[in-house]
This record gives C-alpha cells, sequence and structure tokens, in this order.
C-alpha cells in the first residue's frame, strides 16, 4: 500500500505548492476571473481526486474476503462480511468523506420503485438511512457493517415493481418460493465513510453483489464498473471461468488498463499428497486455461488465496503470506493503476498551470509596458515648457475619449454576447434533456416488443449528438465574437491580450458515443429476445438515461464556467488600461502645476518598473516551483529549500 501512500503524499505537495502560489499571485494583483476559476477547479481536482478499484464476481468466489486480505488485514479481523454463500446483496461503496462522520449510508430497496438511477439519490441526504459507525466497538460496528448482507422476502408483484422479478425470464422464475415470495436485498446501494487510512488518501472500494446484480441494477455495468480505474474480476481456481463469467468478462469489463483477472482460492489446489511443485503445475495450468478463455495473457491472471492471505497477514505468518501470492497482486494492482493516474492528473494541471501563467503573462507584460510608455512620456517633458505639456495633457484626455468610446461599443458586444448565450442553453440546458427523455420513455412504453425499443433509443441517442453539435457551434460563434473584441482592442489600444479561453465539448460528444456503444452491447437480439420490454425499459431508464443526463449536467457547468470567465481577461485589463490613462492624465497635471515635481515622479516610474521586474522574476521561480512538484515521482523526497525559497513572500 505503499504506493498509495506516496501518492497521496504527492497530491499533498502538489496542493499545497498550489496554494501557495495562488496566495502570492493574488497579493500581487495577477489573477483575473478566469484564472482564479481555473485555479480554484485544479486545486480542486488535487484534493478530489480519487482512486477506484472495483471488485467484481459471481457470489463465493471470495471477493469479499479479497478485499479483507488486501486492505483491512492490519485490524486483525474482517472488517468486510465474508463467510460461505453471498454476503454482499448491494452495491457497496467504502470511501472517506472528512465533511461526513464514520456512518454506514443505506438507499432503501424501495427507491427502484421510483425509476430514478441511484445517482439521482447521491446529493439527497432524507433518502438515506444512515447508521453510526462506533470504531471504539469493532464489534457493534462489523454488525453495522453487515447491513449489506440483509434480504427479506416480498410478493412477487412487489419485486416486479422493484424492477428485481420478471416471470418470462426462466432464471427468475425459479427463485418465487413455496409461499410465492421472493428473496430481494433489503438495500439498494450502500455508501460506507470509514476513516481507513488508504480511504483517507483517496482510495475508493467498491464491492458489488453476484454476477446476477448485473440485471438488477444496471448503473453498476454503466456507470461504476466502466469508471472504475482498476477492475478485479475474481474467478475460483477449483471451478474456473463458467458460462456466466465469459458472459460478463466480454460484456461487462474486458481487457485493457487497469483490468485485471484473479484467479482466487488456489489453496483449494494444494494437495498435500503432491510435491509443491506439482501444485504450482496445477496452478499454471487453471491460470493459462483461464486466460485463453478469456482472451488475456497469462501475466493478467492473479492466482491468489485471499483466505490464506488474510490469516498470513493477521497471524504474522509471512511463510503462509507468501504462498498466498497477494503481495504479487497487490504489486501489479498499485504499480499500474497508480502510475496511469499521476500521469493523467498531471497533464490536467499542466494543461491548467500553462494557461493561467499566459494570462498572467500578459498582465504582467501590459503593466511593464503602461510604465515604460508613461516613463518615455515623463522623460520628453524634461526641459519642455508649459504649452507641450498642456498639449500632452488633452492628447490623454483625446486617448481617454477614444477608450470611452470603444467600451461603449463593448456594452452592445455584451448585449450580444447575452443573446448568444441564452439560445446556447436551449440546445444544452437540462429542462432540454429532460424533455428527449421523457419523450423516449415515453416511446419505449409505446412499442410492443422489447426489440421495437431500438428505434426510439437510436433516435434519443442522435439528438443528443445534434444538441452537442449545436451548442459546439454556438459557442464557436461567441468564441469568434470575443476573438474579433480582443483583437480590436489590442490593436487600437495596445492591450497585450491573450485570446479568450476556448471550450470544446469534443468529449462529452465521445461520452455519449461511449453510452451509445454500451446500450448496444448490453441490448443485443439475442437479450432483447429473452428479456421483458419492462425490463428493458427500466435498465434504459435506471442507468443509460441517468447517464446521458450527468454527461449533460457536467457540460453545462462547463459551459456556464466558460460563459462566467471568457470576457474576465479583457475586463481585466480595460480596468488597467482606464487606471493607467487616469494616472497618466493626474500625473501630467501635476507636473503641469508644479513642473519642480517632474524628477521626482520619473524616479517614482522608474522604481515601480524595477519592482514590476522583480514580481515577473518572482512570478517565473514560482511557475517553475509549481512544475518541479509536478513533474516529481512519487517516490522523490518533499521539494527542495530552493523551491519551498522560491513560494515564500518577497
Amino acid at each position: 500500500m505503499q504506493e498509495i501512500q506516496e501518492y497521496g503524499a504527492w497530491r499533498a505537495r502538489v496542493a499545497d505548492t498550489l496554494e501557495q502560489y495562488r496566495g502570492w499571485v493574488q497579493a500581487a494583483e495577477l489573477l483575473d476571473g478566469a484564472a482564479e476559476q481555473r485555479l480554484a477547479r485544479a486545486l480542486a481536482r488535487v484534493r478530489d481526486d480519487r482512486l477506484s478499484v472495483a471488485f467484481v464476481a459471481e457470489f463465493s468466489r471470495g471477493k469479499s474476503e479479497l478485499i479483507n486480505a488486501i486492505f483491512f488485514a492490519d485490524y486483525g479481523q474482517r472488517i468486510v462480511p465474508s463467510s460461505p454463500g453471498r454476503t454482499t446483496m448491494c452495491p457497496t461503496e467504502l470511501a472517506w468523506d472528512p465533511q461526513l462522520p464514520p456512518c454506514v449510508r443505506l438507499l432503501p430497496i424501495e427507491t427502484r420503485a421510483q425509476r430514478l438511477a441511484t445517482s439521482d439519490y447521491r446529493e439527497d441526504a432524507g433518502a438515506w438511512t444512515v447508521l453510526p459507525l462506533d470504531l471504539d466497538a469493532p464489534g457493534r460496528m462489523i454488525e453495522t457493517f453487515r447491513q449489506v448482507s440483509l434480504t427479506r422476502r416480498v410478493s412477487a408483484e412487489e419485486a416486479r415493481s422493484y424492477g428485481l422479478y420478471d416471470q418470462e425470464d426462466p432464471d427468475l422464475a425459479g427463485t418465487v418460493g413455496d409461499d410465492g415470495l421472493i428473496e430481494i436485498p433489503q438495500w439498494r446501494h450502500a455508501l460506507i465513510n470509514f476513516p481507513h487510512p488508504l480511504l483517507k488518501q483517496g482510495l475508493v472500494i467498491l464491492d458489488t453483489p453476484g454476477l446476477n446484480a448485473i440485471g438488477t441494477e444496471p448503473e453498476l455495468t454503466l456507470n461504476l464498473i466502466p469508471n472504475a480505474h482498476a477492475v478485479l474480476f475474481i474467478l475460483a481456481a477449483e471451478t474456473g471461468v463458467t458460462k456466466s463469467d465469459i458472459e460478463v468478462w466480454r460484456t461487462h469489463i474486458g481487457a485493457g488498463p487497469g483490468r485485471m483477472v484473479v484467479l482466487n482460492k488456489i489453496d483449494a489446489l494444494w494437495d498435500e499428497l503432491r510435491s509443491e511443485r506439482e501444485n504450482d503445475a496445477a496452478i499454471a495450468r487453471q491460470q493459462a486455461s483461464v486466460a485463453q478463455l478469456l482472451g488475456v495473457t497469462e501475466s493478467q491472471v492473479f492466482p491468489v488465496s485471499a483466505h490464506k492471505g488474510l490469516v498470513g497477514r493477521v497471524n504474522q505468518d509471512m511463510a503462509l503470506f507468501e504462498k498466498s501470492r497477494i503481495g504479487q497482486l497487490e504489486s501489479a494492482l498499485f504499480n499500474e493503476l497508480i502510475p496511469a493516474r499521476q500521469d493523467i492528473l498531471r497533464c490536467q494541471l499542466r494543461e491548467d498551470m500553462d494557461a493561467i501563467t499566459a494570462g498572467q503573462q500578459a498582465l504582467l507584460g501590459t503593466r511593464i509596458r503602461d510604465l515604460v510608455e508613461q516613463l518615455q512620456e515623463l522623460y520628453s517633458l524634461r526641459g519642455k515648457n508649459q504649452g507641450v505639456i498642456a498639449h500632452m495633457m488633452r492628447r490623454v484626455e483625446m486617448e481617454k475619449k477614444e477608450f470611452d468610446a470603444s467600451l461603449f461599443k463593448l456594452q452592445g458586444t455584451r448585449a450580444v454576447f447575452a443573446t448568444l448565450s441564452t439560445e446556447l442553453y436551449t440546445s444544452i440546458g437540462m429542462d432540454v434533456v429532460q424533455e428527449q427523455v421523457d419523450a423516449v420513455r415515453a416511446a419505449m412504453e409505446g412499442v410492443r416488443f422489447a426489440t421495437g425499443l431500438r428505434a426510439p433509443v437510436r433516435v434519443f441517442f442522435d439528438e443528443a449528438r445534434a444538441n452537442l453539435d449545436a451548442s459546439s457551434a454556438k459557442i464557436g460563434e461567441i468564441g469568434a465574437m470575443m476573438e474579433t473584441m480582443y483583437r480590436k482592442f489590442s490593436a487600437e489600444h495596445g492591450l497585450a491580450l491573450a485570446m479568450p479561453m476556448a471550450l470544446s465539448l469534443a468529449r462529452y460528444r465521445a461520452e455519449i458515443d461511449a453510452i451509445e456503444a454500451i446500450w448496444q452491447k448490453q441490448s443485443g437480439t439475442a437479450t432483447l429476445l429473452i428479456t421483458s420490454r419492462g425490463t428493458m425499459l427500466e435498465r434504459f431508464v435506471d442507468s443509460i438515461a441517468a447517464r446521458v443526463k450527468a454527461t449533460f449536467r457536467s457540460a453545462n457547468a462547463d459551459v456556464e464556467a466558460w460563459l462566467k470567465v471568457i470576457m474576465a481577461p479583457l475586463e481585466a485589463q480595460i480596468r488597467q488600461h482606464r487606471e493607467q490613462l487616469r494616472h497618466r492624465q493626474s500625473s501630467i497635471q501635476r507636473i503641469h502645476d508644479a513642473t519642480e515635481g517632474l524628477e521626482q515622479k520619473i524616479a517614482a516610474f522608474e522604481a515601480a518598473q524595477q519592482d514590476l521586474e522583480q514580481v515577473k522574476a518572482r512570478l517565473a521561480l514560482l511557475t517553475g516551483a509549481v512544475t518541479r512538484v509536478l513533474d516529481a515521482s512519487l517516490s522523490d523526497e518533499p521539494s527542495s529549500a530552493s523551491a519551498t525559497q522560491a513560494l515564500e513572500p518577497a
């Protein structure tokens, strides 16, 4: 687990360095609205970064035991419920949020009747049953954890209302007991807020129910599992790969970065009547068979014994722990996962810093140029008579009037900007998305057979893409208008303006394509023929439509933030230029009234120019310090003294 701790320490160093950087540039008045917002988002990205690891398996594969062995062995007992049979009945996320007390939050299964996705309830505190965790009483704490294992028996009609029973499905028909009742999970989803050191570092563990929950809670396969940074697919060594295992692997997981196959319970292959070499050979044969059936390399299949690994760690029996091979799995998991995650975060932060420093350099450049111009103007006053000084006063006044006239034109641009912004929300607004979700739902309810669901869903995705394309066109129109205005002010008034920050919705369009691909993959002809129309409708609304709405919600947040700050650099330069004109006017006026103050004024401006050059040099040091921290490897020691000194106030 050292890799996670090192990654957390690296993130903490980056956050501290960015915080010090922000404090200094704020004091130096080098942050306009756009840069301040971008820096705040960069800090939030570092602090809120999560590493999510999902454990997926059929029941009785030792999934919960593996979680205990990897993450909770130091507690000397099982934290996550683990026993023969099914122990995890609902998707369970273990994480740490310092804003909340240690607790287990449980979403009642009855919420499935509302036809809302789990994600729709995350911010609704009233929807969850909250049970506190008594960290000082392990027995009571573990009993609270057992909530994720609870079930209850309901009528077939009630189970059907939750989308948990379909009489046309032969696999589910056999779950009805002699009393006519069906066993269902008591809870739909569990969020465990637990102050484990690794969870505090940003690790999120997703423990999934057995594979049969894939159909009943499709948000697992459409949101939580695909978005996990690592997915461990657990099989049992004595059974190998079953038909349902192959189907879930191909449909919902598949080979790729961060996807690993765990062949658990290898202790079942430890035959005391055979030599250790023969036992290893038997495990290797099973490993090769699993790799062939799943279409992965043998190096992606990790034979382990979660039970023996847990026992070895708890009892400090290192020989048993080594024999369990848990250590090899841990090394592979974190050596692959964490560097990849660090690279992604590092690239995002570099992009943010490049945009921020470009704006600051432009702002500093304008200040220095204005000072130089004023100095040149003051130098030219040496030896000049009152008439020349009066002429210069008139020239500054004329410049000020021309600038004010430009500002009047800017008001017209603002009006057009407001109109275009309103038009933008007619294609990307959440009310538009909700209307389309309602429309596709009504169309799906109107078809007679499940196979007829394809057409309305295809239209839904086409409309979603069309809305994003229309929004991108409108964003381009707004960006072109603002770029014209930026160029105009730069040319007419000599402002050193960086072009306005661009915005692209390409990643959201790609996300819509990915969501549609998942739907097509999970609603093939065979699935449609054996699955009822009602079940497919529930699956679509609960997961696909919810994820599309989440995508548009994120796009809306980006658009809103962009619209707020696209004018910020221009407005900051306008305020500075107006202030500079006012200073020039007052300086020349004072010199006109008392020419003996000219040399003192020149000296003051020369000192101000030197101060700005020092600010520029310090900014370069600050940027270098941030870059060094970003580029540091996980094993590097904290920033050197030189980097720390660069961040200290002058």
